[in-house]
Protein backbone atom coordinates (compact mmCIF):
# COMPACT_ATOMS: atom_id res chain seq x y z
CA UNK A 1 0.00 0.00 0.00
CA UNK A 2 1.57 3.58 -0.69
CA UNK A 3 1.45 5.87 1.76
CA UNK A 4 -1.26 9.13 1.61
CA UNK A 5 1.43 11.60 1.03
CA UNK A 6 5.13 11.28 -0.27
CA UNK A 7 7.81 10.76 2.12
CA UNK A 8 10.31 13.11 2.84
CA UNK A 9 13.05 12.99 5.68
CA UNK A 10 12.57 10.00 8.23
CA UNK A 11 11.07 11.52 11.64
CA UNK A 12 11.11 9.96 15.28
CA UNK A 13 9.93 11.46 18.18
CA UNK A 14 12.46 10.26 21.08
CA UNK A 15 14.21 13.43 21.87
CA UNK A 16 12.36 13.75 25.61
CA UNK A 17 13.70 9.68 26.18
CA UNK A 18 16.97 8.72 27.90
CA UNK A 19 20.15 8.90 25.67
CA UNK A 20 21.69 5.57 26.61
CA UNK A 21 24.34 6.51 23.56
CA UNK A 22 25.54 9.31 26.22
CA UNK A 23 27.08 6.52 29.30
CA UNK A 24 30.34 6.12 28.54
CA UNK A 25 29.64 2.04 28.12
CA UNK A 26 33.31 1.17 28.59
CA UNK A 27 33.70 2.57 31.97
CA UNK A 28 31.02 0.16 33.35
CA UNK A 29 33.54 -3.13 32.27
CA UNK A 30 35.83 -2.55 35.51
CA UNK A 31 32.02 -2.43 37.64
CA UNK A 32 31.11 -6.10 35.42
CA UNK A 33 34.04 -7.58 36.37
CA UNK A 34 34.02 -6.83 39.79
CA UNK A 35 30.12 -7.79 39.88
CA UNK A 36 31.06 -11.27 38.15
CA UNK A 37 33.82 -11.59 40.61
CA UNK A 38 30.61 -11.25 43.28
CA UNK A 39 28.67 -13.40 41.68
CA UNK A 40 31.44 -16.17 41.26
CA UNK A 41 32.89 -15.76 45.11
CA UNK A 42 29.17 -15.64 46.21
CA UNK A 43 26.33 -16.99 44.08
CA UNK A 44 24.44 -14.84 41.21
CA UNK A 45 21.93 -11.95 42.85
CA UNK A 46 23.62 -12.95 46.36
CA UNK A 47 24.11 -9.39 47.43
CA UNK A 48 20.10 -8.84 47.23
CA UNK A 49 19.84 -11.35 50.39
CA UNK A 50 22.87 -9.75 52.60
CA UNK A 51 21.31 -8.96 56.50
CA UNK A 52 21.11 -4.80 56.78
CA UNK A 53 21.81 -4.54 53.12
CA UNK A 54 21.55 -0.93 53.49
CA UNK A 55 24.20 -0.35 56.10
CA UNK A 56 26.74 -2.64 55.23
CA UNK A 57 26.93 -1.39 51.21
CA UNK A 58 27.11 1.97 52.64
CA UNK A 59 29.93 1.02 54.60
CA UNK A 60 31.55 -0.86 52.00
CA UNK A 61 31.18 2.50 49.47
CA UNK A 62 33.26 4.68 51.56
CA UNK A 63 35.92 2.09 52.58
CA UNK A 64 36.81 1.72 48.58
CA UNK A 65 36.16 5.90 48.32
CA UNK A 66 38.77 5.94 51.31
CA UNK A 67 41.08 3.80 49.56
CA UNK A 68 40.93 5.75 46.39
CA UNK A 69 41.07 8.96 48.06
CA UNK A 70 44.07 8.06 50.14
CA UNK A 71 45.80 6.80 46.41
CA UNK A 72 45.02 3.22 46.32
CA UNK A 73 43.63 2.83 42.58
CA UNK A 74 43.35 -0.80 42.80
CA UNK A 75 41.66 -3.56 45.23
CA UNK A 76 43.95 -5.40 47.25
CA UNK A 77 41.85 -8.49 46.78
CA UNK A 78 41.17 -9.02 42.80
CA UNK A 79 43.23 -5.84 41.38
CA UNK A 80 40.18 -4.16 40.07
CA UNK A 81 39.65 -0.40 40.40
CA UNK A 82 38.02 0.46 44.07
CA UNK A 83 35.86 3.32 42.41
CA UNK A 84 34.57 0.25 40.69
CA UNK A 85 33.34 -1.80 43.61
CA UNK A 86 31.94 2.01 45.24
CA UNK A 87 29.69 1.93 42.13
CA UNK A 88 28.76 -1.51 42.75
CA UNK A 89 27.79 -0.34 46.15
CA UNK A 90 26.06 2.97 44.80
CA UNK A 91 23.75 0.43 42.80
CA UNK A 92 22.92 -1.27 45.42
CA UNK A 93 22.19 1.02 47.65
CA UNK A 94 19.80 2.57 44.82
CA UNK A 95 18.52 -0.95 43.66
CA UNK A 96 17.56 -1.25 47.57
CA UNK A 97 16.26 2.50 47.74
CA UNK A 98 12.59 3.98 46.40
CA UNK A 99 13.18 2.50 43.21
CA UNK A 100 12.89 -0.91 44.30
CA UNK A 101 8.72 -0.49 44.52
CA UNK A 102 8.88 0.44 40.76
CA UNK A 103 10.36 -2.70 39.43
Amino acid sequence: MKPSRPLTAGRKFDSDKPRWSLLPLNLLRPVIRVLTNGAKKYDDDNWKLVPNAQNRYYDAFMRHLDAYRDGEWLDKDDKEPHLAHAICNLFFLLWFGPLKRKR
